[in-house]
């Protein structure tokens, strides 16, 4: 994803993500600075990504490792949940990043 709109109203940052070519489609919207948040060892809430490959997952788990934010090794499970790793993000929150889950009308 990357800052497709970026801007500071009422003293707050706000940042518009988007992938690439699909800024019409989906808007993910961050205000960043707000409390963090300590999630609990057993709650997997957690906000998903869908990749297009095993190759990228593993990327994004070696990055997180060496930055010492991966909460999920990569790992393989069955039907419907696929290849997938997780990090922290900023504020503590749980991001998962996967590769075979059926989306959309796939599922």
């Amino acid at each position: 994803m990357q800052v497709v709109h970026q801007r500071t109203s009422h003293d707050h940052q706000v940042v518009w993500l988007a992938e690439e070519g699909r800024e019409n489609d989906f808007i993910l919207v961050v205000l960043p600075g707000g409390p963090g948040r300590d999630q609990a060892e057993k709650d997997f809430s957690h906000l998903g990504f869908a990749l297009e490959s095993r190759k990228s997952v593993d990327a994004i788990a070696e990055r997180a490792r060496e930055e010492g934010i991966l909460v999920w090794e990569p790992t393989e499970e069955p039907y419907p949940v696929g290849y997938y790793c997780g990090v922290h993000d900023p504020d503590g929150n749980f991001v998962e990043f996967s590769y075979g889950q059926p989306l959309g009308q796939n599922l």
